[in-house]
């Protein structure tokens, strides 16, 4: 089954230092960098997500530092396209569905499980398509508000841990 490793908004605004740092955002980003050099080498597509703000300041300003992708992601996922978003759901709006053409099966990891995860794996767009949310490569504000998303998630769709915790 072809796949895609979907990787959302690992921005710097999301970090400390950045405009809204999230519960363990830099474990939870090494841990994302790990899979996605494991995707790599057996040939999964990897696909970066960026959210780019409309306005000319605050989270995630165009012209601004915190809406660029963190450099350990963006060195790990050299070859991956980056599609731009504006919305929480990375398909509304952005064209997310071409680089997934001949997919079938798309797991979602990335910064703000109950924004940005939710909205993407819960989306319209994303019924053609097997969806797995890895759980323990998403971070939110607190630890208690990531665990109340992935287990509404957990209800609808898949969701896996690839740490085996």
């Amino acid at each position: 089954m072809n796949s895609a490793l979907l990787v959302i908004d690992i921005q710097n605004d999301y970090f400390p230092g950045g405009l809204m740092p999230l519960h363990q955002a830099k474990e939870v980003e090494t841990l994302i960098v790990r899979e996605i050099e494991r995707a790599a080498s057996v040939g999964e597509r990897v696909i970066l997500i960026r959210h780019v703000s409309k306005a000319s300041s605050g989270l995630f300003a165009a012209n601004g530092t915190g809406s660029e992708i963190r450099p350990a992601v963006l060195a790990a996922a050299s070859k991956a396209p980056i599609v731009i978003k504006q919305m929480a759901d990375a398909f509304q709006d952005t064209d997310l569905t071409e680089h997934l053409a001949g997919i079938e099966k798309i797991r979602i990891c990335g910064m703000m499980t109950q924004n940005c995860v939710v909205f993407t794996a819960m989306s319209e767009a994303a019924a053609p398509y097997e969806v797995i949310v890895l759980g323990d490569l998403c971070a939110a504000p607190s630890e208690v508000v990531h665990k109340v998303a992935l287990n509404a998630l957990g209800s609808k769709l898949r969701v896996e841990n690839v740490n085996g915790s």
